[in-house]
């Protein structure tokens, strides 16, 4: 797909790499955290008398809650990409779209309640969706599901930093192939491991590329398409 080249020569060329290993970290403190606070509730609250059997319910229940927060992990990645996202977005944007139109400027605490709403949304749904794996048919839908998710979050993030949400989310009603297509391929890598700890920044990046080629693109047919009519 057209922007996987560039999103990740973008790490390079866009200076991203401090970015990227604060994003890794605070995601691995995520999951860990997420793991030893079900650990140690486990641990004070449930308390089986065969001390064997306790200790195995503590492992079980952790390497449980590993594997969850594992899959979970995708709605996670905006809450997380909101802390990095203005930086990233200015940095590849000075590098590959000097000319861009004129960005609004972000309010933190807005953008971060916003993505806090969205991500307890986007978990509701993911844990709804749990019982779906008894059917046989739960990641297929998870992956679906978190495909449209973050492929509009990230797009509108990407996009509202020049247009607003309110206009990012039309231009993307217009675009759906390019905005659900990405969210697709980022679901993806949210789910890779290791990869997975970097995509709250190459999230962001590849819908950077997304709004720009789809903007050159309007803005070229809208120049043919006023010069067809002089021409009439």
């Amino acid at each position: 797909m057209y922007p996987l080249m560039k999103t990740f020569l973008s790490i390079k060329k866009a200076n991203l790499f401090g970015l990227m290993l604060a994003c890794a970290l605070l995601a691995a403190i995520v999951v860990l955290g997420a793991v030893g606070s079900v650990t140690w509730i486990t641990d004070r609250f449930v308390t089986i008398e065969r001390g064997w059997l306790d200790t195995l319910c503590n492992w079980v229940v952790g390497v449980l809650t590993g594997i969850g927060g594992w899959f979970m992990l995708p709605a996670l990645t905006v809450l997380i990409s909101s802390l990095f996202q203005e930086t990233a977005i200015q940095r590849v944007e000075r590098v590959y779209y000097p000319d861009a139109a004129h960005r609004e400027v972000l309010r933190f605490w807005p953008e971060f309640r916003h993505d806090l709403k969205f991500t307890g949304w986007a978990m509701c749904l993911n844990i709804l969706t749990l019982p779906l794996y008894l059917l046989g048919i739960g990641f297929v839908v998870s992956m679906l599901l978190n495909s449209y998710l973050l492929g509009r979050e990230f797009f509108e993030s990407a996009a509202g930093y020049h247009l607003g949400k309110t206009n990012a989310r039309a231009l993307g009603l217009r675009h759906r192939k390019a905005v659900y297509s990405g969210g697709f391929v980022i679901t993806v890598m949210a789910i890779v491991p290791f990869l997975n700890l970097f995509v709250p920044i190459l999230a962001i990046v590849w819908m950077v590329h997304v709004y720009h080629r789809i903007r050159i693109q309007d803005l070229q047919r809208t120049q043919n398409n006023e010069t067809e009519k002089e021409k009439r």
